[in-house]
């Protein structure tokens, strides 16, 4: 069924948006701004003790206190390709955190002659007389090979249940790497948090493949999770002009782009081959025309009634969070919700209260929380 062809996969895959379902009244929810002043945020993390870390495109890294207001630079953050969809990227605390201090960064970085590409930093968070750096860095990961221009690096990461780390990756706008095992541009790889390669990687023996590859045959990813009903990873990546999809990636499979999608390109005209080919593997859902997906999360808490088990998604194009009612691995309902705020949400976190936060991507970009009236 997941690879059913033509009309058959547009009509069991169609968005249930686009059945005419209206959009919430955003009217039930209380929007309350945590922090402001922040420069295109990208990532939120929360701290055990409930303070907040947050990326800033430009590469600035900051603990925002539990009253809302953003504490200096974070001292130590690697040298970021600024440029663009490029920067400070994601940010991630390590599943042993509180014994070890580790965080995760992805980022843009540069190469020579102009090229850059998505890279993995871990280091230590190390907080001092109100002060907070990076120490001990270290690079567990580089996007091979570096390419020009500013767009599509992907670059969430997400922990799995076993301590492996995920990371997306975008095409960098090469569409026909994302074909190409010897790359890592339009992949999933996963790593150990040493940024070593698993023993159980699907293409670690594979003559001519990169081994931290995971699965491949991806545009621009740039929202992952893990679900944790099941323990397998979701994310969501951009299409073209039409296109985006939810997927659920398993090793070693193709997930088609750009020989097969449900976007045309920005002229109009066709993309690749179609929107199904065997051997490639169907997304659970997409999205035409485009949202502009970025950042996901499962809602675990009990705060709204009716969200539990949920996933929730933001947008950028379309200026909205909505919430994708599950059943198992399929998508059943969709939910459009905030459309009122006009704001471009960049990451969608739940926090350790239960409630909602969100990152809005602006020059005076803010931290927000969504409470239920």
């Amino acid at each position: 069924m997941r690879r059913a062809l033509g009309l058959l996969a547009a009509l069991v895959l169609a968005p249930l948006s686009m059945a005419g379902l209206p959009p919430t009244e955003s009217a039930a929810y209380t929007v309350e701004t945590i922090a402001s002043g922040l420069e295109h945020p990208w990532s939120l993390a929360f701290l055990p003790d409930g303070r907040m870390l947050v990326t800033e495109r430009p590469g600035r890294l900051r603990v925002i206190g539990r009253d809302g207001k953003p504490g200096a630079p974070v001292t130590g953050v690697p040298e970021v390709y600024a440029s663009g969809q490029g920067g400070l990227l994601d940010v991630a605390l390590d599943p042993g955190f509180a014994g070890n201090r580790l965080i995760y960064l992805s980022y843009a970085e540069a190469g020579d002659n102009g090229l850059a590409g998505t890279a993995v930093v871990r280091a230590r968070l190390v907080e001092r007389d109100g002060k907070a750096s990076l120490q001990q860095l270290k690079v567990i990961f580089r996007q091979q090979p570096k390419t020009p221009g500013g767009n599509h690096f992907g670059s969430r990461l997400a922990f799995a249940p076993d301590g492996k780390l995920f990371v997306t990756l975008g095409e960098r706008q090469q569409r026909d790497h994302a074909q190409k095992l010897e790359m890592t541009l339009g992949k999933v790889i996963r790593i150990a948090p040493d940024g070593s390669v698993p023993a159980d990687n699907p293409f670690r023996t594979r003559q001519g493949a990169l081994p931290q590859i995971w699965s491949y045959g991806h545009r621009n990813p740039q929202a992952a999770a893990i679900n944790p009903a099941s323990g397998k990873l979701w994310i969501v990546e951009h299409g073209a002009r039409g296109g985006d999809e939810v997927n659920v990636p398993l090793a070693g499979r193709n997930y088609g782009w750009p020989v097969i999608t449900y976007g045309r390109d920005y002229t109009g005209f066709k993309i690749g081959e179609g929107t199904a080919k065997p051997g490639m593997e169907q997304p659970i859902y997409y999205w035409d025309p485009s949202i502009a997906p970025s950042g996901m999360a499962f809602y675990t808490g009990n705060r709204y009634p009716g969200w539990r088990g949920s996933l929730l998604v933001g947008a950028l194009k379309d200026q909205m969070l909505v919430r994708l009612s599950l059943d198992g691995e399929r998508i059943v309902a969709e939910e459009r919700l905030l459309t009122d705020l006009k704001q471009r949400i960049r990451d969608v976190r739940q926090g350790p209260d239960g409630w909602v936060y969100l990152l809005t991507d602006e020059d005076d970009g803010k931290v927000l929380r969504v409470r239920g009236r």
